[in-house]
Formats: C-alpha cells, structure tokens, sequence
C-alpha cells in the first residue's frame, strides 16, 4: 500500500518553497482536507536565498551583495471529519512575502535599499464527498498585508503600509480511488483586495491609500500509485501576476511607475516520487520547474523562474508523523533596469536553501 507517503510527498513538494515567481510562498495548500480521519499538523520551514548582481559599467560596475534575506514559513492545520460526507478544515499560512534587503558600503547603486512584505490567512474549508468518489469543496480565507520600503536612490523615498485584512474564497473539486492512492484535485483561489493606509515621505511626504491585490490562481494536485508502496505525485500552479501592482501615490508622482509590478504570470510544475521503505519509514524526492520570462525584472526581486530538487523522509509512529524536507533552487537569471539604464544590473547564478518539518497526528 502506498498509504503514508502523502505527508513527505507534499513536504518535499512544496513546504520549503523558495523564490516562486512574484512574491508566492506558501502555495496556498489545501491538501490537509484530504487526510483520513481527525487531524492536525504543524509545519516550519526556513529559507536561505542567496541573491547578487553586478551594476553594468556606467552605474559603477559595483557587485549588490546578497540582497535577499531568510525568511521562515509557519504552517498549522486542524481538520475534522464530520457527519454525512462532511469534513472541515482549518489552515494558517503566510501565502505571500518578501524580504529585500541590499548591504550598504558596496558601491552598488540600490545600495541600502530594504523591503518587507508580509501576509498572514485563515482558511476555513468545507469537502462534501460523493458516493461516485468526487468530492468538492470551498470555503473562506481572511488575509492580513503589511508592508515597507525604503529606497534610497529614489530621493530617499520612504512607504510604511499599515496592516490591512481582507476576505477571498476558494472552490474546487477532486477525483480519487483510495485503492490504489489516485487523487486529482483542482483548486481556485480568488484575489483578495486591500486598501493599505500609506505614509510616504522622500520628494515630499503624503498619507493616502494603496489598493493592492493579491492574486488569483489555480493549482492542479495529483497523485497515484505506480507500483507496490511506490506513489508518483505533482503539482502545477498558474498565479496572476500580470494583475499584482503597488503603486503608493507619492511614489508614482516622483517616478512615473509602480513600485512592485510584474509584466507576466507564472506557471510552476512540480513532480516527484515517493517510496515507503516499511512501517515506520517513507521518504521523497521532487523537482521543480518555472520557466524564465525575459524582459526586466524589479529591483525588489530580481529572479525569473527557477529549478529545484527536494527530498523528504516520514517517521510514523501509531498516531503521529514527523517530516522532514530540504529543497535547493537554482534561481533563474535576470537583469534590472533603472531610469534610462537598460539593463542597469546582471543577476546570475543565484540561488535558494530551503528547509522544512511538519508534525501531524490523527486521532
């Protein structure tokens, strides 16, 4: 039986996420409605990107230093079977961040430039399971955002964004045969919309207010059974970035444009095998993939697609599952542009440590 290799195969899929295009972290999992019985986990992860570029000839040629900072990942679930197909689920995560934060003393144009974002959700979730083995399912997140900047080169432009909560939904649909671990899963998940009180100071000084939106998007999960306690499990996540903008007031009359904008969406696709070795031991390995999109990205994330490999191991003991997992990104190459300066930085043979472990027991 391939039963018991769900809580690696996700971990190694997607608990140490690191660097996913736009600000995406989490993944915005829902996979914790679909274990057996009574559940609850708890998951952390922490990430180590290593970010740098080097500034073309006329801007100085200076290297950036690393300007991408380590960030953890908190994760808890509560699920509940209820009466007459009814289950219910619970989940905490942070689907959305960033954390830019370029040294000073290099030289490098953008230097001293820092940036946080930060989002928590609550994701309330309902499955009615059918008799045909089909399942759907929907429910209600409450999302919180915060944000800061500090951007030197720009008239050393300053934005402090209040936090601010806001309410999406999520609806989908699921197809297994539990006798051989089948499961195909699709799940929507709506933007959610903010209006973050701002204080801007730097050409001037103002408080008004940012709208921002997070982002729709769409995951597709799915595992089966291959062979005899051996499980092949993905997943692909499209997210419209194309639609994220930050744009405070003060800084679109000192420049023009967005502070934070993407020019394209994103499609992830993960794929992995897992193995259980006996009753108390299963284990993973996955790899990633997000294309490049060309063109210019942000001074605040200058990264275009990456590739990754990961590894998980489950213990099993009666009622609890321990779960580690660690995750390396080859980040993908990218260049910057400032004012009249096209390029303005090369960004090249970067790269992400991610780590994770996630406790669940069923009772």
């Amino acid at each position: 039986m391939v039963r018991g290799l769900t809580t690696a195969s996700v971990l190694a899929l997607g608990a140490t996420s690191a660097l996913a295009g736009g600000v995406d972290r989490s993944g915005q999992s829902v996979g914790v409605i679909f274990e057996q019985g009574n559940y609850i986990e708890f998951s952390l992860g922490t990430v180590s990107p290593s970010v740098s570029g080097t500034a073309i000839a006329g801007l100085g040629g200076a290297s950036s230093g690393d300007m991408a900072g380590d960030y953890a990942q908190l994760g808890l679930a509560y699920k509940q079977t209820l009466a007459n197909g009814l289950e219910a689920a619970i989940i905490y995560d942070q689907p959305f961040g960033a954390n830019v934060d370029y040294p000073v003393g290099t030289g490098y144009y953008a230097q001293g430039s820092t940036a946080v974002l930060k989002t928590h959700a609550i994701t309330g979730v309902l499955k009615y399971k059918m008799p045909s083995n089909l399942s759907v399912y929907g429910g209600l997140r409450y999302q919180t955002i915060e944000a800061n900047a500090s951007i030197p080169f720009v008239a050393g432009y300053t934005a402090q964004g209040d936090r601010d909560g806001g309410v999406g939904y999520l609806v989908g649909a699921a197809w297994e045969k539990p006798e051989i671990a089948l499961r195909v899963a699709l799940t929507y998940n709506s933007k959610i919309k903010h209006e973050v009180a701002t204080t801007e100071a730097g050409p001037g000084s103002l408080v008004s207010t940012t709208d921002i939106e997070t982002p729709q998007s769409v995951n597709l999960d799915f595992q089966s059974g291959i062979a005899a306690n051996t499980l092949l499990f993905g997943s692909i996540r499209w997210v419209e970035w194309s639609a994220f903008d930050i744009t405070p007031a003060l800084y679109l009359g000192a420049t023009g444009g967005s502070l934070v904008s993407y020019a394209d969406d994103t499609i992830s696709y993960s794929l992995g095998i897992g193995r259980k070795f006996n009753e108390n031991w299963s284990g993973a390995i996955t790899v990633g993939y997000e294309k490049s999109n060309g063109g210019y990205a942000s001074n605040l994330g200058p990264t275009d697609g990456y590739k990754s490999i990961g590894i998980g191991a489950t213990y099993t003991k009666d009622n609890m599952k321990i779960t580690g997992g660690v995750r390396y990104v080859d980040i993908g190459d990218a260049q910057t542009q400032l004012g009249g300066f096209t390029p303005s930085a090369n960004f090249n043979n970067n790269h992400a440590l991610g780590v994770g472990m996630r406790v669940g027991f069923s009772f």
